[in-house]
């Protein structure tokens, strides 16, 4: 019998929606009150029968499952669930308080498990999570219908306060000419904040000049930044403006500044210090009239104290920094910055790509070493080998996948957590059964099921045999 709280409309816009299945009138009971005190409008179901009715007419954003009644429809209700929604998360709630079931409650599907008897905090812990990704994941799919209707958003993604305050200062210095050095790990878009810079400028309709100062081979980066005469060593055939020069009243971009050797970084200092260099060969001065920009992913500061980077030449370009943060320090934009993306690969593709639920969740705790750049490698790849529109966490990359795994691995159960009697089943069956849920879970990759299973990736192609489940 369906017994929903019938929440005003008002009160309901905007709130997420908490289905509880669960036979025990008390526990179902419970679990609404608890999902009320959160915010959100419960729903309670003593059967799966109403609860597909309400799943295929109004829809929920959380389901609370009793793993019973997951387990006489063979899990496969999980599935038919994500089906109707994709975007839901699913939590099973289990008597059984070992570490497979909990580990097994996550293949079967689920985004998470409470062991039962379970505290009123566990619940509430688990729903205002799952509920701030819901409610992340909303915020996504508004993004991706503006980027289906908009062009020209530009590139940088976030809303967290970290990125609020640094459009604050973008929109500030760009107005300047001052010299600017932007800090931040790689892959944090320091290029693409330069480019910012450069658009919303004095200078936006004259060159924009990235450099790579790591990449530029050493003989040749100073005939890169000051230019030569022809003549000035073997192979210079005719004369070349260097960057500094060609960027015409524009912008340069030295990336990676930490590379630059010293003996540059003090013609550097000269040529920004009189506004003109000499090219190399050359007798004649050109002034320069860009706009310097720099960045770097190291510690200049611990440099200039090693005596690896000219003190002189960094207050020179320290005259406004900028710190971008790591992705990690803003997991809340993880959601939109995917969605972005997604929308990206979908235009390329053709397709309609969206992250499973599960995925999503995975992935804004996930603390990216590789920060943006990862991401967006991330996304492509999957996009580039999925073979469902929904992408799943076994379609990720390889580091995304193992962090996935060892998270299954270090589950454990509650310590006063009441040990239940369990359904006996031949050794074979279960057996059968976790193969079958696990290839199910990460969408077929074989070499991921065995690494969950903890077993070899020739010892699951012989059981697959063994069971009749198909081919290697």
């Amino acid at each position: 019998m369906l017994n929903p709280v019938q929440p005003t409309p008002s009160a309901a816009a905007g709130r997420l929606h908490v289905l509880v299945i669960d036979r025990d009138p008390a526990i179902r009971n419970a679990c609404c009150e608890i999902a009320a005190a959160c915010g959100c409008v419960p729903h309670g179901s003593d059967s799966l029968t109403a609860a597909r009715a309400l799943l295929t007419g109004r829809g929920a954003d959380i389901v609370l499952i009793d793993q019973k009644a997951a387990m006489s429809a063979g899990f496969e209700v999980l599935d038919e669930m994500k089906a109707l929604q994709p975007v839901m998360a699913v939590v099973l709630m289990t008597a059984a308080s070992t570490v497979s079931a909990a580990v097994e409650a996550i293949r079967s599907g689920a985004s998470d498990y409470l062991i039962k008897p379970f505290a009123v905090e566990e619940v509430t812990a688990i729903l205002e999570r799952l509920a701030k990704h819901r409610h992340m994941d909303r915020a996504s799919r508004t993004l991706r219908e503006k980027l289906r209707t908009q062009q020209g958003m530009g590139n940088i993604i976030g809303q967290s306060p970290e990125m609020e305050k640094l459009y604050r200062i973008l929109s500030k210095v760009a107005q300047s000419t001052h010299p600017v050095l932007i800090l931040g790990e790689s892959g944090t878009g320091k290029e693409l904040v330069a480019h910012a810079i450069h658009a919303h400028g004095p200078g936006a309709g004259r060159p924009f000049v990235p450099v790579d100062c790591g990449s530029l081979v050493p003989s040749l980066i100073e005939s890169e930044l000051f230019g030569h005469v022809k003549g000035a060593f073997t192979g210079a055939e005719r004369t070349k403006d260097g960057l500094l020069v060609s960027a015409e009243g524009g912008t340069v971009f030295l990336d990676e500044i930490g590379e630059l050797p010293l003996d540059l970084q003090a013609k550097l200092l000269r040529a920004l210090q009189e506004k003109e260099v000499r090219p190399v060969g050359g007798s004649q001065r050109i002034p320069i009239r860009a706009r310097i920009l720099t960045a770097t992913h190291r510690d200049l500061a611990g440099m200039v104290e090693q005596g690896r980077f000219r003190r002189d030449l960094y207050y020179r370009l320290n005259v406004v920094k900028l710190q971008l943060p790591a992705l990690r320090d803003r997991k809340e934009d993880i959601p939109l910055l995917a969605a972005y993306f997604l929308e990206r690969n979908s235009r390329e593709y053709r397709r309609d790509f969206r992250l499973s639920a599960d995925t999503l969740s995975f992935i804004s705790e996930y603390h990216w070493p590789g920060n943006v750049r990862e991401l967006a490698n991330a996304i492509d790849r999957a996009c580039n080998t999925a073979s469902d529109e929904v992408i799943e966490i076994g379609e990720m990359t390889t580091s995304i996948r193992d962090s996935y795994l060892h998270r299954l691995q270090t589950l454990r159960p509650r310590a006063d957590a009441p040990v239940q009697e369990l359904a006996v089943m031949p050794l074979a069956e279960m057996e059968r059964q976790a193969i079958l849920t696990t290839l199910n879970q990460v969408r077929g990759d074989k070499l991921l099921a065995a690494r969950l299973l903890g077993i070899g990736k020739t010892t699951l192609y012989r059981k697959l045999k063994e069971y009749g489940l198909g081919p290697a």
